[in-house]
């Protein structure tokens, strides 16, 4: 390159950088008439912790020594070359996804992405085998969080916490007891909260004449677990439902139902309800179940993803739905009280780009939610002028101010102005995960 082409490049890096600082000028006047402060807006989508899942990185599959195929009613589907194949892979990787994350991260790990020298079975594991996870976390200022892993494994092929069968059903107890032992672990490494996620694929292929019984098991089992826990803190436990899974399509034991009926029954400071976006009929959307939630409940963990048709797990985009529970948080002044978590995997397509893509929607979902005037939108609600109230949510909905203040926190904190972020993937495409066979 010669000395023309260097000042070229200087010359266009000048003005994109003016032209950012011009554009967040004309928003914050633009804001500021509606009284808003954005640079109040931005400290605060800064700081609003999301939980970034590690499976995206592999496929889901984990690293147990006796790994066997993905199970549970779930699928991934594509083969994109570059999947992690070890923890220091799956590490490296969030990391250079990282490079292109705005904002406070934690990191949300599954129970079978441990670190042994040989196999440890579910009911066995212990906080040494996550100890390069806090390691590694500690080091670079991350929060962990965590999930059981009561799927891909031969015991669960006939239920886990709701089997009928007791041995089988103690050995899913236990690894939930030991879950909760390594979130509590992981809490006093960090110095953050824990929110652990509870799931299992308990369910039917058809209906089963005695659906009453596996719910009993399966809210026993999870009494036995906070019981024998009862001293473990810092840790915040959420309880998934889910609509239906491959091979379990007619009966779920945890549905929706049952979840919200064991959280709130139990009246516990720890026990919430997780909120999964892909985890609801087609008609069902998590944006209009969360004030009833937050009705009688203090938190909730969210599970953001974007289901297509009846599959729940793509990348999140930035639709109408995901707007839609940034803007409920906000109009209810719950962001704070609310665990929010990605929970997404496509390997058909660079694993960093889904990672980078998905995480930044959620986020811009969040800034554009504060940069709406909640308070007049509910003044003019207060008041009957619901002829202004459509008019003003439509209005500030697509505002297109909101690129404006976006890229300019994008650039303030160096990850990549609309698609500058794409190259760098591309490059470590090329360098290091085209290398992995």
């Amino acid at each position: 390159m010669d000395m023309f082409d260097k000042l070229n490049q200087a010359k266009a890096a000048f003005q994109n950088s003016y032209n950012i600082v011009r554009g967040y000028e004309l928003a914050r006047d633009y804001y500021a008439n509606l009284g808003i402060d954005v640079d109040q807006v931005i400290a605060k989508v800064d700081s609003v912790p999301i939980s970034m899942h590690c499976w995206q990185g592999d496929d889901v599959i984990g690293f147990e020594k006796k790994a066997g195929a993905l199970s549970g009613g779930i699928q991934t589907t594509g083969n994109y070359p570059g999947k992690a194949r070890n923890a220091e892979e799956l590490r490296a990787d969030i990391e250079k996804s990282l490079e292109y994350i705005p904002g406070a991260v934690k990191i949300n790990l599954h129970a079978n992405y441990l670190e042994a020298d040989h196999f440890v079975d579910r009911n066995e594991i212990e906080p040494e085998h996550f100890k390069n996870w806090a390691d590694w976390a500690v080091d670079k200022g991350f929060g962990l969080d965590f999930n059981d892993t009561y799927f891909s494994h031969p015991l669960a092929e006939h239920g886990t916490l709701s089997a009928a069968d007791p041995d089988v059903r103690k050995f899913w107890i236990e690894h939930g007891i030991r879950t909760r032992l390594i979130g509590d672990y992981f809490a006093k490494r960090t110095g953050k909260t824990c929110v652990i996620n509870h799931w299992t694929p308990d369910g039917d292929k058809e209906f089963p004449v005695d659906t009453l019984s596996p719910r009993l098991r399966m809210a026993d089992s999870y009494d036995q677990i906070f019981e024998a826990t009862k001293d473990v803190r810092n840790v915040m436990d959420g309880i998934e439902s889910k609509l239906f899974g491959i091979g379990v399509e007619s009966y779920t034991v945890g549905s929706h139902e049952f979840c919200m009926g064991y959280v709130m029954s139990r009246k516990s400071d720890h026990i919430i309800m997780t909120l999964d976006a892909g985890h609801y009929h087609p008609t069902e959307v998590v944006s209009a179940k969360l004030s009833s939630v937050y009705t009688f409940a203090d938190h909730c963990l969210l599970h953001v993803s974007r289901p297509v048709r009846w599959d729940s797990d793509h990348v999140v985009a930035f639709d109408d739905e995901t707007r839609s529970i940034m803007e409920e948080l906000v109009r209810m002044d719950r962001l704070d009280n609310t665990y929010i978590a990605t929970d997404f995997f496509d390997a058909s397509i660079n694993r960093q780009v889904a990672w980078i893509v998905g995480i930044r929607n959620v986020r811009k979902a969040i800034m554009a939610a504060l940069l709406q005037p909640v308070a007049a939108m509910k003044a003019a609600e207060a008041a009957g002028d619901v002829s202004a109230r459509i008019a003003m949510v439509q209005e500030y909905k697509a505002c297109g101010m909101l690129n404006l203040v976006w890229n300019y926190y994008c650039a303030l904190k160096e990850k990549g102005v609309g698609l500058d972020w794409l190259a760098g993937i591309k490059d470590y495409e090329n360098k290091v995960l085209s290398l992995r066979k």
